[in-house]
């Protein structure tokens, strides 16, 4: 009996070990400046934070910038630089975020085009063509999404995708504001509130992925590099650690078939977030956990 639980045990172990650790790969969107900052903190400041935290984990760290912030706040320019000195790519989120829905197709590719010359000049010969979409929105009609879809084909571009996100943007300001007020106790629930958006969340994603393959795929993570992401990153990072996750770049993410109309635009648009893919299946999707209502409320 000894003998047959030994070895039961020895093989529930070399499966454990066989199963390929989840993958995360980790995108900043907002470069170079995102949301509101505390008393005393800088742009350079909050890009130096997010970088260390990322080398430590050895996370790659996909920016995605908006060149108009280097006219607003001309104090976050050098956040490009650093971005790149450290061996980090950086990719298109549009010239000034907007969202789509409120412009033409040549309109919305105008956008995409204007932060080009920043791109070629910060990232020299490395692949600069991938786009992240502003609030993930590819428009408000299947038309627009296509005609856009079809300029990022002829331009070679990739999308960016999502497959993971606590919704971290929402932070920043109620942070800000908190700090502003001296509020160490809010600033802990913040903190708190962080954490466990976080942890819910990827248990979201991966029992999403799990219906729809049976198995985990590489998550693509969205971050903003705001002030509270770069307090909270070494955190956030080890509970991903913590929570078994290794971390990956994002182009060998997209790699997984899942992500395979994002690669090419050229194809069908098919479902490119795990909801979508699970209502396009007739599967419901969790309910997402994180309550954006109540961040509304802190240190008002």
């Amino acid at each position: 009996m000894r003998v047959v639980l030994s070895i039961a045990v020895a093989l529930a172990a070399t499966a454990a070990q066989a199963a390929p650790k989840p993958m995360i790969a980790v995108t900043w969107d907002d470069l170079p400046a995102h949301s509101a900052l505390p008393p005393g903190v800088t742009r350079v400041e909050i890009a130096a934070d997010l970088l260390k935290a990322s080398a430590d984990a050895k996370a790659p760290a996909f920016g995605f910038i908006n060149g108009v912030q280097t006219e607003r706040e001309r104090a976050s320019t050098p956040v490009l630089k650093m971005w790149r000195e450290a061996g980090q790519p950086l990719g298109n989120h549009t010239w000034s975020h907007p969202n789509l829905a409120a412009l033409t197709p040549d309109q919305f590719t105008a956008e995409i085009a204007q932060n080009e010359p920043m791109l070629k000049d910060l990232m020299g010969d490395k692949d600069w063509r991938w786009l992240r979409y502003p609030f993930l929105s590819e428009g408000d009609t299947p038309e627009k999404r296509l005609a856009v879809r079809q300029w990022l084909a002829a331009n070679h571009y990739k999308i960016a995708s999502v497959t993971m996100t606590f919704d971290d943007w929402a932070f920043n300001e109620p942070y800000a504001r908190c700090m502003a007020k001296g509020d160490t106790a809010a600033v802990a629930a913040l903190e708190q509130r962080f954490l466990d958006g976080a942890a819910a969340v990827a248990d979201r994603s991966r029992a999403m992925a799990k219906a729809l393959y049976g198995q985990d795929i590489p998550y693509v993570l969205l971050m903003h590099a705001g002030a509270f992401d770069a307090r909270m990153t070494p955190r956030l990072f080890k509970l991903y650690q913590d929570k078994g996750f290794g971390f990956t770049t994002l182009e060998t993410a997209q790699k997984h078939p899942f992500y395979q109309t994002d690669m090419d635009p050229s194809l069908p648009p098919q479902p490119t977030t795990l909801e979508t893919a699970m209502k396009a299946k007739g599967l419901p999707a969790p309910p997402n956990p994180v309550d954006l209502k109540a961040l509304e409320n802190f240190c008002r």
